[in-house]
């Protein structure tokens, strides 16, 4: 282990690079023992606290955590080092690392600590660490195959442009808050996506080191046969923050970039991303939704995918390539049978903001079939009324989701703050054992087999 090895033993460092990374926390999430962490720029591996569990590979939507560097303990990269990167550092020769004290024995026995068939086992770590351990990195068995990093630093296509076909507020106008539907157009450039991927933006203009700015990541907000079927088009659902935690005004980079942009503008954009929070493609699987603010935005392209489907009465392959009637932001169109029959399984929301006002798509939501989806609206400051989260509406709602967690058949999908992960598992832990379910056996079941995905920021 790293934090074990002597200053004139070889280290095989772990690093991640800059270059590739899209800065989306969840490396820092999911690490056990706090090695990761990040300024307004990097993230970063604290080499004396990495200790090579790989827990933070497979989540990693980019791959560019899997990146390692043979050094000697002694001249390992510092935190200030990494944070001041624009790109990895190249290996060291053999001549270097001789120069350094290394043996060529001492090099091979870095390299072989390096396991990448190795996977975090929580037994054991505490309570803060088991969260992450239940969330599944592979996607659901029946899940269409998604296409990641076809455009970015380190593909053929640095970027992909993308002109901007829309931009809509999807809450009212708030002092603190301020959140948009927008939606990219990629003209005859091939941009393939699956619902629960993401995307990077790339602002324009430099940043205070007069250095170009990294790209952020946004996850998609539509279906996978575009925000306009058959147009090769998506949506995001962004929200810029308009005030700090102390009121004050603040105008961040990234987001005030993309809620400002016009019909007509052009984005850089990298991706896409992601390959484990995906939906299942077999009809009669059961999806829960659990999420707040813009982690409603892939809930939206899984809601929307059902939608069509049940509207086309169509398979997966065969959806409508029919544009959507209207401008309603979630999509308009027909609930009548559709040519053929499609048996969707059962659909479940569970949906936070602090006010009506602050949840994204509330008006469209309201306006869904009742028999197609079940929702659950959580709001935590309603003047007047007790608070309310979606671990409260999750356990007024314990039989039904026991009977979910049970079915081999059921997905469940968490996305939001970071502050909610916690809640959410405990809630999902209360809901099973009420029900006589063994929790540790249930979730180790739902990681293995990709029912459980959380993805938080």
């Amino acid at each position: 282990m790293a934090a074990a090895m002597s200053d004139n033993q070889a280290l095989r460092q772990h690093l991640i690079d800059p270059e590739v990374c899209i800065r989306c926390n969840t490396c820092e999430a999911t690490c056990p023992v706090a090695a990761i962490t990040h300024d307004d720029r990097n993230y970063v591996v604290d080499a004396a606290k990495c200790n090579l569990c790989m827990a933070c590979i497979p989540p990693c939507p980019t791959g560019s955590i899997d990146n390692w560097r043979t050094i000697a303990r002694a001249q390992a990269y510092s935190v200030d080092a990494q944070l001041g990167w624009d790109e990895l550092p190249g290996e060291f020769s053999a001549e270097e690392l001789a120069q350094q004290g290394l043996s060529v024995a001492a090099v091979t026995s870095a390299d072989e600590q390096v396991a990448p068939t190795m996977v975090f086992d929580a037994s054991g770590a505490g309570e803060e660490s088991v969260t992450a351990s239940f969330s599944s990195t592979v996607p659901p068995w029946s899940a269409a195959h998604a296409y990641t990093n076809l455009y970015g630093p380190k593909a053929a296509e640095k970027f992909v442009t993308a002109t901007v076909a829309g931009n809509v507020r999807v809450t009212k106008v708030g002092q603190d808050y301020d959140t948009h539907h927008v939606v990219l157009d990629f003209g005859v450039m091939p941009f393939p996506f699956l619902e629960g991927q993401s995307i990077g933006i790339i602002p324009p203009g430099l940043d205070a080191q007069g250095r170009p700015h990294h790209a952020r990541q946004y996850s998609i907000a539509s279906p996978r046969n575009g925000e306009r079927p058959g147009y090769n088009n998506l949506a995001l659902t962004v929200k810029r923050v308009l005030t700090d935690h102390q009121g004050k005004p603040v105008r961040g980079i990234a987001s005030n970039y993309v809620c400002d942009l016009k019909p007509g503008d052009k984005v850089q954009v990298i991706g896409p991303f992601g390959a484990s929070f995906l939906i299942p493609n077999h009809p009669r699987s059961h999806i829960v939704m659990i999420c707040t603010g813009t982690g409603s935005a892939p809930m939206r392209g899984i809601t929307e995918w059902r939608r069509r489907l049940r509207r086309d009465g169509a398979g997966p392959s065969q959806a409508s390539t029919a544009p959507l009637g209207g401008s309603d932001p979630l999509g308009g169109g027909a609930w009548g049978p559709g040519p053929g029959k499609f048996e969707g399984g059962k659909l479940m929301l569970f949906f936070g903001a602090r006010s009506q006002e602050e949840l994204p798509y509330f008006g469209p939501l309201q306006k869904l079939p009742k028999d197609f989806i079940d929702i659950n609206f959580a709001f935590s400051r309603t003047p007047g009324q007790p608070k309310r989260y979606v671990q409260d509406l999750m356990r007024e709602r314990a039989a039904d989701l026991a009977l979910l967690l049970a079915d081999p058949n059921a997905y469940f999908y968490v996305c939001g703050l970071k502050s909610m992960e916690e809640g959410v598992r405990l809630a999902l832990r209360d809901v099973a054992q009420q029900a006589g379910l063994a929790w540790d056996a249930l979730g180790a079941a739902l990681k293995r087999e990709g029912r459980l995905h959380l993805e938080t920021y």
